[in-house]
């Protein structure tokens, strides 16, 4: 029995990080706001070409059911600031049973351009998580997006997992995706979905010079599809057997698509 007295269940860990990018010297990026609390700690890495480098480093075990995370990057007009993480982020199961939530809001200025390629999302059995991704971007932003979905750890079940892509463009809506997997999902492992893979994942580029060459709509393989969208961008969609298959299918991918862009 419980009464007023007693102290309320623990609701959660509820943590944020914010990453600032902006135009320095010499062509340079440089990071006046980088601060992240919990299990959101950022690196500063070696710059490459002029791009900042931001890191995740996971301080702790994070998302757990009940957690609430969110990350937040602006990328302003002629910055460029590529992310990545050191591991891939766990799903894992709460003492309350409560699910958990990870937002991350992205927006990219004027020339400016964000590399956006954390390493797998994993949803480990028994957990609840949703994961909502809001890019908004310039007229002339560049953006390269890299999703990717383990469900289960080797040899168990997936948690359930529920993840929304959402990417407006001069303030329309450009992609806009909402995936669910698990428990209480209906069909997510039929044939018309998953089709028994346990992987899965979303290449994102937008890149004004789209509008004059086009990516074209074509399989990548048997598991995999190039498609573009309406407005100077393509997306991949890409299932696979494991994390390691799925990589090298979206890594081909990128390739392929930087190709098209480059000029003739």
């Amino acid at each position: 029995m419980t009464t007023l007295l007693d102290p309320p269940a623990p609701a959660g860990l509820h943590a944020a990080a914010r990453i600032v990018a902006a135009p320095g010297a010499g062509g340079r990026t440089v990071l006046p706001v980088l601060e992240g609390d919990g299990p959101l700690a950022l690196r500063r890495l070696r710059s490459h070409a002029g791009a900042a480098h931001v890191c995740l480093v996971g301080a702790m075990s994070a998302p757990l059911g009940g957690d609430r995370l969110a990350l937040t990057a602006v990328v302003e007009d002629t910055a460029a600031l590529r992310f990545t993480t050191t591991a891939a982020t766990l799903a894992l199961p709460g003492r309350t049973g409560a699910p958990a939530a990870y937002d991350v809001r992205l927006t990219v200025g004027e020339d400016a351009t964000l590399h956006w390629l954390p390493e797998p999302l994993i949803s480990a059995r028994g957990s609840d998580l949703a994961q909502t991704v809001r890019v908004d971007l310039a007229a002339s932003a560049h953006l390269v997006l890299r999703e990717e979905q383990v469900l289960g750890r080797t040899g168990e079940p997936t948690g359930r997992l529920t993840t929304r892509l959402t990417v407006r463009r001069a303030g329309r809506l450009l992609f806009d995706q909402e995936l669910a997997f698990g428990p209480r999902v209906p069909g997510w492992d039929g044939g018309a979905v998953l089709g028994g893979h346990r992987a899965v994942g979303q290449l994102l580029v937008v890149d004004p010079a789209f509008a004059a060459r086009p990516a074209e709509p074509r399989p990548l393989g048997p598991t995999a599809a190039v498609a573009p969208l309406a407005g100077p961008a393509a997306v991949v969609s890409a299932v696979a057997p494991d994390a390691l298959a799925l990589r090298k299918l979206l890594d081909s991918a990128a390739s392929q698509l930087n190709a098209v862009l480059q000029p003739v």
